[in-house]
């Protein structure tokens, strides 16, 4: 099972079994540490300022930013390597183990086995042992990653293979880059996250006394109903402060998956001190569009595949399937996943309540501070 951006919650694909796996639970800013990351180079896909992310990426020394942004589609989160880590998994945490690696060791380090092909995974450590690469292992590496459908990929590959070639200068700039990240950024952010993510712990604890796991994944991801429980003996769940609303589940092996849920409050932003919640923010922008309203209509009266629904407004699939994203993103729609992995739609009506209701406790707010000033 991939995880974003390659095969992300955006575009679920999950399969499904007959019995429900064993739950356990974790906990830890590390996963928000890189997960962050992911956010800050990709923020369309999170509804993000694109500015104020460019604005915290430019904190980072030149070099830097450009090894992470050169490698982010393949280091991605490596949730295999943060699940591994010793208590209690903050970012400091993670930054002492990266340094017990040796520098050249850590890039493929980062990379999940678990996500990546087996026979890609070959040819990259034939990178690193030879510290070279060739149009041939390019076009190997190509011709693998089409046939494993991770053609996302294809665009970086060659710049990503130049830092392979040289794995200790890579190794060590990328310490450092996580080693400044921490420094210029995370640590204040990993203050104002940790509680939220403890409270959101204790309460996906709560409810999962009193649902089922197909109820209580619906309820976590606030949207993604699967038929039936994931195909893994071991289902891992953490919660995560910036992946919200969105959920992350990459496969860690044995048997085990990691399932990263949205933590953040409705009433709380990813950018510190912004006054409306990004939350609310989405559910108006999603709302003001005249074809997702369209949209939201015949879903209230039917779930409906993308196919169906592009027929009924006589729209391309791109086009629907981009709307649906801006909807999912909002939370404002659930999407069922059977067990043939093909997704429908329907409207999330107690997502436009409870819209709705923020909708008017804000204004609210505002209209009382604005007394007590």
């Amino acid at each position: 099972m991939s995880a974003l951006p390659t095969g992300s919650e955006l575009d679920p694909k999950i399969s499904v079994l007959k019995e429900y796996p064993r739950l356990v639970w974790d906990i830890g800013t590390a996963y928000d540490f890189f997960m962050s990351l992911e956010v800050l180079f990709h923020p369309d896909q999170f509804g993000l300022r694109p500015s104020w992310a460019a604005g915290v990426r430019s904190r980072l020394p030149a070099a830097e930013r450009k090894l992470l942004e050169d490698i982010q589609s393949f280091l991605w989160v490596p949730m295999h390597w943060i699940y591994s880590l010793p208590a209690p998994k903050d970012a400091s945490t993670a930054l002492w183990a990266l340094r017990q690696i040796p520098p050249a060791q850590r890039p493929l380090e980062m990379n999940n086995p678990h996500e990546t092909p087996a026979d890609v995974v070959e040819m990259l450590h034939r990178v690193v042992e030879r510290r070279k690469w060739d149009n041939e292992d390019l076009d190997v590496i190509r011709a693998l990653l089409v046939q494993h459908k991770k053609t996302d990929k294809i665009k970086d590959l060659p710049v990503y293979l130049d830092w392979l070639a040289r794995p200790a200068e890579m190794g060590e700039l990328f310490l450092s880059a996580m080693q400044n990240y921490y420094q210029e950024y995370f640590a204040e952010e990993e203050k104002r996250i940790a509680p939220v993510l403890q409270e959101s712990l204790a309460q996906a604890q709560e409810m999962a006394e009193r649902m089922p796991l197909p109820d209580l994944l619906a309820e976590l991801s606030q949207g993604i109903h699967i038929d039936e429980p994931l195909l893994v003996s071991e289902l891992i769940l953490v919660p995560g402060y910036w992946n919200t609303p969105l959920i992350v589940y990459p496969n860690i092996g044995s048997g085990k998956l990691v399932y990263m849920f949205g933590a953040r409050p409705a009433d709380m932003s990813l950018v510190p001190g912004e006054p409306v919640p990004d939350a609310l923010l989405r559910v108006l922008k999603a709302l003001a569009d005249p074809t997702r309203l369209r949209i939201l209509n015949y879903l209230s009266q039917n779930a409906l595949t993308p196919a169906q629904l592009s027929r009924k407004l006589r729209l391309r699939a791109p086009t629907v399937t981009h709307h649906l994203s801006v909807l999912r993103l909002a939370g404002l729609v659930h999407v069922i996943l059977d067990a043939s992995d093909e997704k429908s739609y329907t409207c999330r009506s107690e997502a436009l309540k409870t819209a709705f209701d923020n909708l008017e406790n804000y204004v609210k707010r505002g209209s009382t501070e604005d007394k007590e000033a």
